[in-house]
């Protein structure tokens, strides 16, 4: 029989307390998948006929890890005896009381579609800092199977029911990641409110040094001997303020009236706004049908101030048919009385002006093309940045998350970095063409 070490008795009660959504984080090598494995195996005996889920980003790396290494060890060390049957075609195990554990990949799919044509009342995210949010959204839709506990724990603990349960773990990743957002700042990512209920999102923190007894010693060596970075993360656990390399940083973005150094030296309320030479709506469009399926529709409308600065005035991007974004992108320069419209030409024709003309625009329309790569058309705007020439009017949370997910070696956020391209676009109309670029030149 396996023994928990001090630590991972306090991880294990965490699982089993009130709160619904729980996330162990921790560094390499502590321990996470097996407690939260073995405490699904658990709910599965105490409540027949449950479906519990296990997901990982990638089908094949859920097979190797978790399918073929940690779920068979969790059997044989905390359940010896108990007879489950393996079903290596579909993927899942079955216990004799009829409860199931299936193990997908969220890059599948057509598995994941199968898997989620079913109700579960347990759902595993694990390694979920290689999870997109919006494929966590789709799998909880599903987190809804209500299970009758067995007879005699329902006597003992006085519930009749199985609790829903969403269990995650990660090496944390930086600070803008969805994990870090939900479980610590405790609001909902992408549209950052504040949670309902903040106590039903739960994390703990277990790193190797609560695991020491089942490593070997070499492996703290190995672990002393990585960057600062690395050890920030894969021995001590904590989310990193920043993103390696990134253009603009974390502690760049600050409350409004507040005062700190990096991206944009001041952040400033609309009441605070000098008058504006000119202003732009820049558009970075996608093939999307509005339907949720592709990516967002960048919209920024920003403007230069008589004090010769630029402001960004309002992140309007949105997920909308092509009629919709073109609406809406009209009725955004009609509200700030733009004298530009700023679009990348896309997918080789003039698909955004025909849209944006449809709609009936009224301001200037500049087309524009992108011969060079997203990074280098973002560093000279960067730059600007670091130079104190932008400010950012009131609070644009998911703008600053892409921007500061732009690295010198590309883009690492989910998606596409939409809202982050618009920004480049009408910073590069306002502040580069009459400091020696001209549009041609830059890009």
């Amino acid at each position: 029989m396996a023994k928990l070490t001090p630590k991972q008795e306090e991880a294990r009660d965490l699982l089993a307390s009130a709160a619904t959504n729980i996330m162990l984080r921790g560094g390499s090598r502590s321990g996470k998948t097996f407690l939260l494995i073995r405490a699904i195996c658990q709910r599965a005996i105490n409540a027949p006929g449950g479906r519990h889920a296990i997901f990982r980003f990638r089908f094949n790396h859920a097979k190797t890890s978790i399918w073929s290494d940690t779920l068979p060890k969790v059997l044989k060390l905390c359940f010896p005896g108990l007879a489950v049957t393996w079903n290596k075609t579909d993927f899942y195990i079955e216990f004799p009381n009829g409860s199931q554990i299936w193990i997908g990949g969220l890059d599948d799919k057509e598995r994941v579609e199968k898997i989620l044509g079913a109700e579960y009342v347990t759902l595993y995210f694990n390694e979920s800092s290689q999870i997109a949010w919006s494929s966590v959204e789709m799998a909880m839709s599903r987190l809804a199977q209500n299970v009758p506990l067995d007879p005699a724990i329902a006597a003992a603990t006085g519930r009749t029911h199985l609790s829903l349960k969403a269990y995650f773990d990660c090496n944390p990743p930086s600070k803008l990641h969805w994990s870090y957002v939900l479980f610590r700042a405790k609001m909902k990512p992408g549209t950052k409110e504040k949670l309902a209920d903040p106590d039903d999102y739960a994390e703990m923190l277990v790193n190797p040094s609560d695991n020491a007894a089942n490593l070997p010693p070499k492996y703290f060596e190995i672990l002393a001997n990585m960057s600062a970075a690395q050890r920030l993360r894969f021995e001590k656990g904590e989310w990193a303020s920043d993103v390696n390399g990134a253009l603009w940083t974390i502690e760049d973005r600050v409350t409004e009236g507040g005062e700190i150094p990096g991206i944009d030296r001041f952040r400033v309320a609309k009441n605070g706004l000098p008058d504006m030479q000119r202003i732009v709506v820049a558009v970075d469009p996608s093939g999307t049908k509005g339907d949720g399926g592709g990516d967002d529709i960048g919209i920024v409308v920003a403007g230069k101030g008589v004090d010769g600065r630029a402001y960004v005035l309002e992140d309007a991007t949105c997920q909308l048919s092509p009629e919709g974004w073109g609406r809406r992108v009209n009725d955004r320069a009609a509200h700030w009385n733009a004298d530009c419209i700023v679009a990348e030409r896309n997918f080789g024709g003039a698909m955004v002006g025909a849209v944006l003309r449809a709609a009936g625009i009224k301001a200037r329309f500049k087309e524009v093309t992108a011969t060079r790569g997203k990074v280098i058309r973002a560093e000279p705007i960067a730059a600007l940045y670091e130079q104190g020439k932008v400010s950012h009017v009131g609070n644009l949370p998911d703008l600053e998350d892409q921007m500061c997910n732009f690295t010198a070696s590309g883009y690492v956020g989910e998606g596409s970095p939409d809202r982050a391209d618009a920004l480049v676009w009408a910073m590069t109309e306002l502040m580069m063409g009459k400091a020696g670029y001209s549009m041609d030149n830059l890009l």
